[in-house]
């Protein structure tokens, strides 16, 4: 199952959330925040940590690290769990939703007495909020659009890094034991959606008994749902379903076919092979006269004997995929192996956790034939950026170079997008970077014209090769930004700039829906990971996952050319590029 790292970074995000509710000292608020970052990218398990072990991760001094040894050693720690009983329960429950930041929900609760969801909802809707200081009708709106983001998120799903952790895990576990012949994921899984309900093994083996007992036993199996013969339910300690089906051998590629889904694309699967007066289940595809079973081993053989190519698990989704199988018009996919170079990371000179030369190690060791380094710019405050310091990295970048098995090394950084299009540095000082990224960090409550402007102003901008995160939106915590996004897509046809598919598994943006409409328009895009540590290099697996989502091929995408094409349109030769 997943690290003590992710519970150790709640629970200090958690202090960080209450002393800022509190009213206490805003710098150690900040310490806690950025300790809690640190221990959530750092690549080793602090739970294998000591105390002095822990003190080497950037950030965690002796006070923190003394918190999460006793945290790890007993499950609790007495002063965050004080903290914790001085704010009363309902102000913590307020603070999760997205847009309310802990003072509001302070000052909610002292000024109102909300406690709940369900009073502020009614307080809102009965138009209480108006009447205090540093709120209106805006932020009544921003509040129900964020309560409505929360609930969206609690109807049972998660991000797909979590359920690919579990997922993983319990395929290898069940893979090891003896009869097992195949064992993988299914479901939306499989097909790369961005969250996901629940999570689909499937196993092919001649008895299943061994493999029911075993997922039931699994050490984080906190329920067991249901135990059978044909499929074994758990729910993980973490609140996760998972479903156990066990398979004939014989029948493996008609279930993986039937289990992966959609449900709208079996439908469709289905449909032809009524029309061929056949019958398709999860145990084959069966002549409907005869009862006899024509192919059921590998899901090329079910699609091929239905007339089509075997469609990828990404594109099933009854969203044409049919219709191009059948005239031989399926894209080529792009693949992980095909991403060259990642375009988009941070080192801790800025926000990220790992010096310049842990992530450009880390970054050979993945293969890459080329890698940036793009930290921030000055205008996103917190993070001190000044001329000087990103011109000393720059020669320690280029000092760097090729050092890894000739893997080649660019200079860049993440511009801010400011209010009006304005970015960080003049012309004259971005030209010096081999990639700029421009990326809306702030003011996200701007008018839609307002932001549509801010946006197109930076494609605009002859240095700007790639837009970053574009719709600024985090999965569950925070919406996209309301543009008018054609006219974005359309600028950055006309411009020649790239769009990012954000890889982050909190962020998956653009979406693969707006993907597929910004590709219509004719625009470039980059499968970035936005790693700021050595742990977030391997979520391009979900950026290309989603670029597959939407029909992109190798061609489609920046960072897959060869380094001398990536050269020309980094130059500003964008437009039709080869």
């Amino acid at each position: 199952m997943s690290r003590a790292n992710e519970e150790v970074e709640a629970l200090l995000q958690e202090y960080a959330d209450l002393i800022a509710i509190s009213g206490g000292d805003a710098f150690k608020a900040r310490a806690y925040e950025k300790a809690a970052r640190a221990i959530g990218g750092h690549p080793d398990d602090v739970a294998q940590l000591g105390p002095e072990g822990l003190r080497e991760i950037p950030n965690v001094g002796r006070s923190i690290a003394a918190k999460v040894v006793e945290f790890l050693r007993s499950g609790r720690v007495p002063e965050i769990e004080e903290t914790r009983a001085a704010i009363p329960a309902g102000v913590r429950e307020l603070i999760t939703i997205p847009t309310l930041g802990p003072k509001k929900a302070m000052v909610l609760h002292e000024e109102l007495g909300i406690s709940s969801v369900d009073q502020l909802l009614d307080a809102i809707h009965g138009e209480r909020l108006r009447d205090l200081k540093g709120f209106g009708e805006k932020t009544e709106e921003n509040i129900l659009h964020g309560i409505s983001l929360m609930q969206q998120a609690g109807e049972g799903r998660i991000l797909i890094s979590a359920a690919m952790d579990v997922a993983e895990q319990i395929v290898a576990e069940l893979s090891g034991i003896t009869g097992c012949v195949r064992c993988t994921y299914a479901g939306s899984l499989r097909r790369m959606r961005e969250t996901i309900g629940d999570i689909d093994v499937l196993v092919a083996a001649e008895r299943a008994r061994s493999f029911m007992d075993a997922v039931a036993s699994l050490p984080y199996t906190a329920e067991v749902i249901a135990h059978g013969e044909k499929k074994t339910s758990i729910r993980t300690t973490k609140g996760l379903q998972v479903d156990l089906r066990v398979l004939p051998p014989e029948s493996w590629g008609a279930g993986l076919q039937y289990f992966t889904g959609s449900k709208a694309h079996n439908i469709r699967t289905r449909e032809i092979a009524v029309r061929q007066k056949l019958k398709l289940s999860e145990y084959g595809l069966f002549d409907v006269k005869t009862g006899r079973k024509i192919t059921s081993e590998t899901e090329e053989d079910v699609y091929a004997r239905l007339g089509l190519p075997c469609i990828p698990p990404t594109l099933r989704e009854d969203r044409g995929e049919i219709a191009a199988g059948l005239r031989g018009e399926l894209p080529v996919l792009v693949q992980e192996s095909d991403i060259r170079g990642d375009l988009h990371t941070h080192t801790d000179l800025t926000d990220g956790l790992a010096p310049l030369e842990d992530m450009v190690a880390a970054a050979a060791a993945r293969g890459h034939a080329y890698y940036a380094v793009t930290d921030h710019a000055p205008n996103l405050s917190m993070q001190r950026m000044t001329d000087e310091k990103i011109l000393a990295q720059r020669e320690r970048v280029r000092a760097l170079d090729r050092r890894h098995h000739g893997m080649r090394l660019l200079h860049g950084t993440e511009l801010n997008i400011g209010p009006d299009g304005e970015l960080d540095w003049p012309d004259d000082f971005l030209a010096g970077f081999d990639l700029c990224v421009a990326s809306v960090h702030s003011h996200f409550n701007q008018s839609p014209a307002a932001l549509t402007r801010r946006i197109i102003r930076a494609c605009e901008n002859p240095h700007v090769a790639i837009i970053g995160h574009p719709t600024t939106r985090r999965i569950g915590k925070r919406p996209g930004l309301n543009a008018d996004f054609d006219a974005v897509f359309e600028a950055c046809a006309r411009t020649g700039t790239a769009l990012e598919i954000n890889s982050h598994p909190e962020r998956l943006d653009l979406r693969d829906e707006d993907i597929l409409r910004a590709k219509r328009y004719g625009v470039r895009f980059a499968v970035n990971s936005d790693a700021h540590s050595t742990t977030h290099l391997p979520y391009l697996r979900y950026g290309v996952g989603t670029a597959q989502r939407a029909w992109l091929t190798a061609d489609d995408i920046i960072n897959t050319w060869p380094l001398t094409r990536l050269r020309r349109f980094l130059a500003g030769n964008r437009p039709g590029s080869r």
